[in-house]
């Protein structure tokens, strides 16, 4: 929708005759300029001072009070279009009538100049209002006290200067009102355009947030599950007890990665309530479990976390958590057979640090990446900026790779106990 502009009158609900007009301003003012045609040929023939009030048929209707009040009137029907024009016209015709009409009373030609004026006035901006109604009143008070057949302080001179000096206002006070409730519908228009803005704003974070979620979930598992299944599959004729053994860590791996799932759907069918989490549960307290799982897939890790401390913010307890499974993850597919890796955490005043090495040369050589890289360092670079964090991510000069983030501490966002329980340990390679 476009703004309207000054002066301008939009379209509004509802029938009636004020639509009817709305819709059709050519054929009102044509029947406007016949209204005031026949007023001013009524008040030429009316006598106003009666000893009973106004009567009608009095004076005699002569040619020229009927030749100025047709061009006058007719001159209404194009007031819209041509609004100087229109005020020009019936201003010279009440000039004329003044001086022509030397019998009083006289006719209520001025009445043509009095909507002319309100309609410029309506139409134009407010110093043009003011001056060119400032000369009409002048104008048309000065040729009526000049002129007429009444003493020059007569009420029908006092008349016309009121009369014309009240359009003026009246028609300012219109243009006012349009443009007022013009900025309103355009301020309207602005904030719904920014609420929509903001909606597909919101949208496009939850998605992202969403797949990060859904990629640190399916990439870990089903990369432990890929690696279990390949064991499997060449131990089943020579050892089936490790065959066995490894299909129970597929099961593991595969209900995990199930119930991680089940949380992060449950998350989003729960939109409409304001008491559900967030953000899906797991943090630095369940850091052992993954640890765990990785060490039975046949990654050794040493980790490093720090003594038990005060609760940590659930985004960054969180985060911490992802990039820890993602950084294993990548070491667990990409550094080759014979890795290891260390996860180092570590906590100061207003920052947590969380580093992953590796001492993997990859699969066809040192510090060669798979091609095609998917997703998952991408979302570690998302979920640290959106904390206002920074990463550092490479190859290690001696060999591997190393992820180095650091997470800002928020003490106003929400927080839960991370649970990790403090300690320096060495887990070994599992078969």
């Amino acid at each position: 929708m476009t703004p309207l502009a000054p002066g301008q009158a939009g379209p509004r609900p509802g029938g009636g005759p004020l639509a009817w007009i709305r819709a059709h301003p050519r054929a009102c003012d044509t029947v406007l300029a016949l209204a005031v045609f026949v007023a001013i040929l009524v008040g030429a023939m009316a006598g106003p001072h009666g000893p009973h009030g106004p009567r009608f048929g009095e004076r005699d209707l002569t040619v020229t009070t009927a030749v100025l009040a047709a061009v006058a009137s007719g001159a209404l029907a194009v007031r819209r279009r041509f609004p100087r024009s229109v005020l020009a016209v019936t201003g010279v015709c009440t000039v004329l009538e003044l001086l022509l009409e030397t019998e009083a009373p006289r006719a209520p030609v001025a009445c043509s100049v009095v909507i002319a004026l309100c309609t410029l006035a309506a139409r134009t901006d407010r110093s043009t209002t003011w001056r060119v109604g400032a000369l009409t009143v002048v104008v048309l008070t000065a040729a009526a006290m000049l002129f007429g057949a009444r003493p020059w302080y007569a009420q029908e001179n006092l008349g016309i200067f009121a009369w014309t000096g009240m359009a003026a206002a009246a028609g300012d006070a219109v243009r006012s009102r349009r443009a007022f409730v013009a900025a309103i519908r355009e301020r309207a228009e602005r904030a719904e355009r920014t609420r929509e803005e903001e909606a597909r704003r919101r949208v496009a974070e939850e998605r992202m947030r969403i797949a990060r979620e859904l990629h640190d979930v399916v990439a870990h598992h089903i990369a432990l599950v890929n690696v279990q299944a390949g064991v499997a599959s060449h131990v089943m004729d020579s050892r089936p007890d490790q065959a066995k053994q490894a299909l129970a860590h597929v099961r593991e791996a595969s209900r995990s990665a199930l119930d991680e799932l089940r949380a992060t759907v449950g998350l989003l069918r729960q939109s409409d309530d304001p008491r559900a989490p967030t953000e899906p549960t797991p943090g630095l307290a369940v850091l052992d479990h993954l640890i765990d799982g990785f060490v039975r897939a046949g990654l050794p890790v040493d980790l490093d976390v720090p003594r038990p401390a005060d609760a940590l913010p659930a985004a960054i307890d969180l985060t911490a958590y992802r990039i820890v499974q993602e950084a294993l993850t990548n070491v667990h597919k990409h550094a080759g057979q014979g890795a290891r890796a260390t996860v180092r955490i570590t906590r100061t005043a207003d920052a947590l640090t969380v580093t992953v090495l590796d001492d993997g040369t990859g699969p066809d050589g040192p510090d060669v990446p798979e091609p095609g890289g998917g997703h998952g360092l991408i979302g570690m670079r998302e979920r640290v900026e959106a904390l206002r964090g920074t990463v550092e991510t490479g190859p290690r000069p001696t060999g591997g790779f190393r992820v180095h983030v650091r997470l800002p501490l928020h003490t106003t966002q929400p927080t839960h106990q991370a649970g990790a329980s403090g300690r320096s340990c060495r887990t070994g390679e599992s078969g």
